[in-house]
């Protein structure tokens, strides 16, 4: 069990006594074979290393085969906060609600019960709220291994953001967050921040639930729906 991409290229070189330029050199000849010789498949680079999928020209054919698999579609809402989650990571729900102007309990808790997003540990603030980051299934479905990779990535995670109304501890240590007023400069950033995670889906290898080795149930993110 690894945790990570690396860790993963130094287990299959111990395992192997091979090095990690070698792995890569021997995908890169199992993909020139498979392109050759026809193959509906091939292996992709992921956050925590290479997955064997279907080629996007043979979706549709895998679609037919699994008929119960319909996909998923996010609202616009949820596409917008998810965007916000991934380009700000780890990022707070108080500072989510300071961008969309509105509360986003629903829609954070409909992108943790997809899996796309993970509560990723507290912020160092009064009342240690809850931070938010992306999962591995996210990166998976957006075809990157890491944010860095999204687009506009370096440009995004740098716009500025307004920031979140104090937050009131009470009794319990529970946050209360004060009500946030949108403005047309927060509307312009967090709709920025979707088209671009918007550009990246459309780029994603496998659209559907199409990969061959059957483990995969990924939800289609339509930032139409």
């Amino acid at each position: 069990d690894v945790d990570s991409k690396t860790e993963l290229d130094e287990s299959l070189s111990a395992f192997a006594n091979v090095n990690e330029d070698s792995i890569t050199e021997a995908i890169a000849e199992l993909n020139h074979s498979y392109e050759e010789s026809g193959r509906a498949f091939a292996c992709a680079e992921r956050a925590k290393g290479w997955k064997i999928y279907t080629r996007p020209e043979y979706a549709e054919f895998v679609r037919q085969l699994f008929p119960g698999r319909k996909p998923s579609r996010l609202s616009g809402p949820a596409m917008e906060t998810l965007a916000i989650v991934a380009y700000r990571q780890p990022v707070t729900k108080a500072s989510i609600e300071a961008v969309r102007g509105v509360s986003c309990d629903g829609m954070l808790q409909k992108l943790l019960d997809r899996e796309l997003i993970k509560i990723g540990g507290r912020a160092d603030l009064p009342g240690r709220p809850l931070l938010y980051e992306t999962t591995d299934l996210f990166f998976e479905h957006f075809g990157v291994k890491s944010v860095e990779e999204l687009p506009n990535s370096a440009e995004l995670r740098t716009v500025k953001l307004p920031e979140p109304e104090p937050e009131a501890v009470d009794d319990a240590g529970e946050t209360q967050e004060g009500d946030e007023q949108s403005s047309n400069d927060n509307d312009n950033n967090a709709e920025q921040i979707e088209k671009q995670l918007a550009l990246s889906a459309a780029g994603i290898p496998q659209s559907e639930t199409d990969s061959v080795d059957g483990d995969s149930d990924l939800t289609t993110i339509d930032p139409e729906g």
